[in-house]
């Protein structure tokens, strides 16, 4: 067996303790569901658990996946931020929808979102964008997101620019930066099981686009 064989089925799958989760006493609507999971694995130690894989497809119709930060859950949906003109940027541009993948290993727990996106308006960006750090603003300023680098030193130069400007200007903004929200039509929230029992709840908005409807799947 090769090194690489050895490694894969030499690991474990939630090797902790993992919780009940009764579907019953599930809200009415997924935000809150959501909210209190992700409080929960922060409290039980889970890393960057603002962390959340999100799937788009270009013109062409091909799927492309990456990990980005969750910004902020609302009424309105699942909010997070990039460049317009960046990969992602382009690809919603072409084809307004997502699925957005959460993690737990800790609890062993999953989310998954899907739906139709929107951009936030320009004072939303400039909001989101300067309710974060220097350097994220500094990156932000650097822009060019997802284009052909020429060398390593062009992009060391162009981001100590920018932050000697997001340094002298912390009010700056990068016109391109844009706030999107993933509007859900469907939610699921996953249980993990040792006895692989998963539990499996999924909202799904109602043929009228209004209320959720409730459903378990199976594993």
């Amino acid at each position: 067996m090769s090194d690489f064989h050895h490694a894969l089925r030499s690991l474990r799958v939630w090797d902790t303790v993992l919780p009940v989760f009764d579907p019953e006493g599930a809200p009415e609507e997924p935000v809150g569901l959501f909210r209190e999971w992700f409080t929960a694995a922060v409290d039980a130690g889970q890393s960057e658990a603002h962390t959340m894989s999100l799937a788009t497809a270009g013109e062409d119709g091909r799927p492309d996946a990456r990990i980005v930060m969750l910004h902020d859950v609302d009424e309105r949906g699942w909010h997070f931020a990039s460049h317009a003109g960046s990969a992602k940027g382009r690809q919603l541009a072409a084809r307004p929808e997502a699925a957005l993948c959460f993690y737990w290993p800790v609890q062993g727990r999953q989310v998954r979102v899907r739906g139709r996106v929107t951009a936030g308006t320009a004072e939303e960006a400039y909001a989101d964008l300067h309710a974060r750090t220097t350097g994220a603003l500094a990156s932000a300023l650097v822009g060019r997101q997802s284009e052909v680098l020429d060398s390593p030193t062009a992009l060391v130069e162009a981001s100590e620019a920018a932050w000697r400007r997001a340094q002298a200007e912390p009010t700056a903004h990068a016109p391109s930066w844009t706030l999107y929200v993933v509007e859900p039509a469907e939610v699921e929230f996953f249980q993990g099981d040792e006895r692989r029992r998963h539990v499996r709840l999924r909202y799904r908005r109602g043929r009228d686009g209004g209320g959720w409807v409730r459903e378990l799947l199976w594993p």
